[in-house]
């Protein structure tokens, strides 16, 4: 079998339906047509007289054999990166293309201080941004169409390779009128999942939200479900609830200040760890780490530090 009849390109087509289990899903992340994706792993699984994939109108399932042959042909790729990475090595950190991603209710509040940091002390860095829902930028992480990731929680993978920067506590957003806005004492105790408003499912917060209330008050979740933190706050100035917003998020805004109260918790305040993740063979390790301690060194204001 003369294994160079694939190329690195059908190597990253085959990554990328194995992480993305999806065609239409892999096809964007590796710009090319969903028909000539498929075309492409046909002739691989042709090539190699396997069957890596099994395809029906809903989803994508990978066999035990397509998963072997995708973890190593991800191996392959990052090795073949680092021969591009070689050129650089003489070079000073963080210069070129790195391709980031971000949480859709983290992004656009840090984002631009990430940016201002960046053009500072990594001025001949090229910063690609892309935001989206934590499952999405991890797929695109293990396609290799993004180099880097900033999260929150995510389920352990030995893959990855974790950075935490720092913690980012939640306030409370309640109505001016609530009985929590005037409240002596603050605390997770007095939170009840009925009388709060959540972002949709697929929103990592709305899972930390929930872990925040008592164990006894998690129930009867209200059909009040926000696509963006913007629209939540919306929510809660038309007095549908409370809710918990990341300190980051809380921007003035001249009309719902008149409407909505932020509140700090008394005692340990909830919040959320924000960590910068990269695979863990990626091949510009050293410029990840260089990030990441200039992110965590430069952590925004009202932040806890790791």
């Amino acid at each position: 079998m003369n294994i160079s009849v694939l190329t690195l390109r059908d190597l990253e087509y085959l990554v990328a339906v194995a992480a993305h289990r999806h065609f239409g899903k892999a096809a964007k992340a590796v710009h090319i047509s969903q028909p000539a994706l498929s075309g492409q792993i046909k002739k691989i699984e042709g090539f190699l007289g396997l069957r890596l994939f099994e395809r029906s109108n809903r989803r994508v399932v990978i066999t035990p054999i397509g998963k072997k042959v995708a973890e190593q042909a991800y191996v392959v790729l990052e090795e073949a990166n680092k021969i591009a990475d070689l050129a650089r090595e003489d070079h000073e950190l963080l210069n070129g293309t790195l391709r980031l991603g971000a949480i859709a209710t983290l992004g656009p509040y840090y984002l631009p201080q990430v940016i201002s940091l960046v053009r500072k002390e990594f001025p001949k860095l090229d910063l690609h941004l892309r935001e989206g829902l934590t499952h999405q930028l991890l797929g695109e992480l293990g396609a290799g169409t993004l180099d880097a990731v900033l999260a929150s929680t995510i389920t352990r993978d030995d893959s990855l390779k974790l950075f935490p920067l720092f913690i980012e506590p939640f306030l409370l957003a309640s109505p001016k009128d609530h009985f929590l806005a005037t409240k002596k004492s603050l605390r997770t105790k007095d939170l009840q999942a009925s009388e709060m408003i959540f972002l949709e499912d697929g929103h990592c917060l709305k899972d930390q939200t929930l872990d925040t209330c008592p164990a006894n008050r998690r129930g009867n979740i209200r059909q009040y479900h926000a696509t963006s933190l913007e629209t939540l706050k919306h929510l809660v100035a038309t007095g549908r609830g409370y809710t918990l917003i990341p300190l980051l998020a809380v921007q003035e805004n001249s009309i719902l200040k008149q409407l909505i109260s932020y509140r700090v918790f008394d005692g340990k305040s909830p919040g959320r760890e924000i960590t910068l993740i990269c695979r863990r063979r990626f091949s510009r390790m050293n410029d990840i780490e260089a990030l990441a301690l200039a992110l965590k060194v430069n952590r925004p204001e009202g932040t806890l530090g790791l």
